[in-house]
């Protein structure tokens, strides 16, 4: 009818889903970078910061590794996304998308070689506890965590107590003047649930006894063995933790991927 228009409704940038992938990366921007401030901090109190080559230096790993690269990881996704969202920056999005894919990819290849190749990833956790084992003395963050694993799952070495013959201070040989010559670190010990007072010394002299004489004083049972079996008895857990992780990531690119869409139905209206 004359007098009368027509009203086009062009198409907009989604204001929920735009402001929810903000909010959704500002808190991982800001976990990220609070990661990554404690790392830089640990390796600033140990004098890494001032001495680089000290991170080669180290036999094991060092835990704060952990914390710079989950924060770094966690940092760099969460601006992009943040950022990308907030300003509308499609490259940004991509970035974030893109990124975001390759881990979950990584992480869906690594479970997948994890249960097919189970034999040789058992070989390699037992040459990597066996590793740290050897440098429990050289970093305190480092002889904490495998004191914290020994603890929870009352467990000694990568198989058994023996392996603590591969530490320069725990070694049975008769050339090793260290008091803790033929012991064990005070984590490998079955607590005493009387005890107020945390016995740092019940590790001593623990290997001289006999094998049937240890299992009264330490726990005698591998770490990789007693981690298996924990992964066993948590299976559901564990896998409700993975899959809920998976989830978040497969939510995070598919409403990244959708503000772009939006982004560029806008601009090709312009």
């Amino acid at each position: 009818m004359p007098g009368k228009h027509q009203h086009f409704q062009e198409p907009e940038v989604g204001c929920c889903g735009k402001y929810f992938l903000f909010g959704f990366n500002i808190v991982f921007w800001v976990l990220g970078a609070l990661f990554l401030a404690i790392g830089l901090w640990a390796w600033g109190e140990k004098g890494v910061l001032s001495n680089i080559s000290a991170l080669t230096d180290l036999g094991g790993l060092d835990p704060v590794w952990l914390f710079v690269v989950v924060g770094g990881v966690m940092s760099v996704l969460g601006f992009a996304g943040c950022i990308g969202a907030l300003r509308e920056n499609t490259f940004l999005l991509k970035f974030f998308s893109v990124f975001l894919g390759l881990i979950f990819f990584l992480e869906l290849a690594t479970g997948i070689l994890a249960f097919v190749f189970k034999d040789w990833i058992r070989d390699q956790l037992n040459l990597f506890i066996n590793n740290n084992v050897k440098a429990y003395r050289d970093d305190i963050d480092l002889q904490n965590l495998i004191d914290f694993a020994q603890e929870y799952w009352s467990c000694c070495g990568a198989r058994g107590p023996n392996d603590w013959n591969l530490n320069i201070y725990f070694n049975c040989t008769d050339l090793n003047p260290s008091r803790e010559r033929c012991g064990v670190p005070f984590s490998c010990c079955v607590r005493d649930p009387a005890e107020d007072v945390l016995n740092t010394q019940c590790g001593y002299d623990v290997r001289l006894k006999l094998e049937l004489e240890q299992q009264g004083f330490i726990h005698t049972k591998g770490c990789v063995g007693q981690f298996e079996k924990w992964l066993q008895d948590n299976l559901i857990v564990v896998a409700g933790v993975f899959v809920g992780i998976a989830l978040l990531q497969i939510f995070g690119i598919c409403l990244a991927q959708n503000l772009v869409s939006d982004i560029k139905a806008v601009r090709a209206n312009w």
